[in-house]
Parts: C-alpha cells; sequence; structure tokens
C-alpha cells in the first residue's frame, strides 16, 4: 500500500485526488507508481529529507567545508573531532605557506582539498560549496574555535524542515570563552541593526559555525570575498525566504596562532553589507580577482587554443598547439 504525505492533501489536494483510487482493491499498478512518484515530490517540496527509494529509507549525506589559511597547528583537532554522521569533509586553502594542507591529509587521507582562486574567507567558501557534493553542508572555522561534537545541532533541524540553520553564542546553552569585550559590543550593535532592518529576532550574528541544504546554494547567491560572507549568508537567506532557524553554541579560544580578523575593518564591511542588502534587490554580481598562483596551476591556455586556419592540420613550428 502507498503511502502519500500527512499533509500533501492539504497542500496539493486537486493533484492526488485526481490520481487517489477509489478503494486499494482497483489500485492498478500505474496509479499506484503515480502516486509514489508524487509522493515523493511532495515529500522533497514539504523539506522530508529521508525520501523512501526502493522501499528503504535514503540517509542523506553531510559535507563539511573549511576554509583554511596557516592552520597546521589546529587543523588536526579540528579533523580529530569530526563525528561519524560526516560523510566528506572539504578543505578550501588560501594558500597557506604552512603546512596546512600535509597535516589535514595525514590526519583525514580522504579529505578533499581545493586551492582559493583569490584572498578572503568569502571566496574560500564559496570555492568549497562548489567542491562539495553532500545533501547538507555545515561551515566550520579551522582555528579549533568551533567544537565539531556540535555539528548534530546544526544538522538535525535540516532533517526536520528547516533549510538555514545558524549558531547562536547568545541562546541558551551557548556562550563565548573567546569574545573580547569590544567584539561583543560591535556585535550586539550589527544584531540590532539586522534585526530593524529585516524584522527578525537573530540573537547574533558575526558568527561563521552554520548549516544550509546544498539544494539551497544556487538561491544563496554568494558573492562576499571576506568576513562579511557570515552576514552575507543570513542576510541572503532571509531575502529568500528560507526557512531559518537558531541554535544554541559554545565560541572556543582559537587554540593557537593569531587570527586573520580585524575588528574594525571586519566590522565595517559588515555594516556596509547589511545597508547595500536593504537598499538593493537585485542580485550583486561575482567578479573575482584571480590570482597569478592560480593562474601558474590552471590549464594552461596551449591547451585548449588553436591557430587560426589551423584545426585539422599539425601546429607549425613555434606556433601554440
Amino acid at each position: 500500500m502507498t503511502t502519500v504525505p500527512k499533509n500533501a492533501d492539504v497542500q496539493h489536494g486537486p493533484a492526488l485526488a485526481a490520481l487517489r483510487p477509489a478503494s486499494s482493491d482497483t489500485t492498478s499498478s500505474a496509479q499506484s507508481r503515480a502516486i509514489d512518484a508524487l509522493s515523493t515530490v511532495l515529500q522533497r517540496e514539504n523539506g522530508r529529507p529521508n525520501v523512501p527509494v526502493n522501499g528503504h529509507a535514503r540517509q542523506e549525506t553531510v559535507s563539511v567545508v573549511i576554509p583554511t589559511l596557516n592552520e597546521e597547528k589546529n587543523i588536526a583537532w579540528v579533523l580529530e573531532r569530526m563525528p561519524p554522521l560526516v560523510n566528506e569533509v572539504v578543505l578550501a586553502d588560501g594558500h597557506s605557506s604552512d603546512r596546512t594542507i600535509e597535516v589535514a591529509r595525514s590526519v583525514r587521507p580522504d579529505i578533499i582539498v581545493v586551492t582559493q582562486r583569490f584572498r578572503g574567507k568569502g571566496d574560500a567558501v564559496r570555492v568549497a560549496l562548489d567542491a562539495a557534493t553532500s545533501d547538507v553542508i555545515v561551515m566550520i572555522d579551522a582555528d579549533g574555535s568551533m567544537d565539531p561534537s556540535e555539528i548534530h545541532r546544526y544538522v538535525t533541524p535540516l532533517m526536520n524542515g528547516y533549510d538555514f540553520v545558524k549558531g547562536s553564542r547568545f541562546l541558551s546553552g551557548g556562550g563565548s570563552t573567546d569574545l573580547t569585550a569590544l567584539r561583543k559590543v560591535g556585535n550586539q550593535a550589527l544584531v540590532r541593526i539586522t534585526n530593524a532592518m529585516f524584522l527578525v529576532r537573530f540573537t547574533d550574528l558575526c558568527y561563521g559555525f552554520c548549516s544550509f541544504r546544498r539544494d539551497r546554494v544556487p538561491v544563496l547567491a554568494l558573492t562576499a570575498h571576506g568576513f562579511e560572507i557570515e552576514t552575507e549568508l543570513v542576510v541572503h537567506a532571509l531575502k529568500a525566504n528560507l526557512r531559518i532557524a537558531e541554535v544554541p553554541s559554545m565560541e572556543l579560544q582559537r587554540r593557537r596562532g593569531a587570527s586573520n580578523l580585524r575588528t574594525f575593518r571586519d566590522g565595517h564591511r559588515v555594516l556596509r553589507t547589511l545597508i547595500r542588502e536593504r537598499l538593493v534587490r537585485h542580485t550583486r554580481p561575482v567578479v573575482d580577482p584571480i590570482d597569478q598562483r592560480v593562474l601558474h596551476d590552471w590549464r594552461p591556455v596551449t591547451a585548449d587554443i588553436h591557430p587560426a586556419g589551423s584545426v585539422g592540420q599539425p601546429p607549425e613550428e613555434g606556433t601554440l598547439s
């Protein structure tokens, strides 16, 4: 006997009514397949992730994306604490000059490493998202300030109808051992501005521990290059009318090394992002300034270009081939 989502009749009554037979005794195999197919579509539309496949619940997969820059002393701690529910880890490296990549591969040999096109956390995030393949994506920092053991908090709401989940250090059960008085005041001011501009009730803003469904990435339309990517993620989720949840999170002190965050510079970028997003309705185009090291690593132009008139003919000596 086929099963139709419990609230499907309310939301899609006419479509299902046309397919539903008068009694189970008269159900044809064709009708059963049609109802099953429509049920699958409705479950996806209603945010139910574990859609049955061949009579069995499909287990959703989870990717963790980690932007990195010179984190050889911290990345092992992060990777060693990945919970079993994580299927894939994508490390986006910002041209580290230390052994970040080597350490990461020694701890997790199956890690996917991609190189940024330019600089900045925003660029790293967008490159990592392009490489991630799982149903659910969790974003976490590489410095040890975010505990991978909390990842389940970010995945569970996505399995229960939410599209986007953001961490909060100010919900009950959350906190921070790293937030300075200056950063706390600045964050609270930016939270109030965001809530007033977009008529929401967030408790935190400048915190990059978040998750979302991979099929929602296109509507997030990310363009930022720096730390303001965290704000852009949240605001674009709001503008796309995604269903958003906040979950408590404990921010830890960076384990070793100096942070790349600059309070006044990055605070100004966040404020500028908020104002732009409030005033501008259309999506800003992405313009990537490509790093010369990336150009050097990319496939050379000679692999694809043939001199004019040389198609189908061997190249002459001294010409591109």
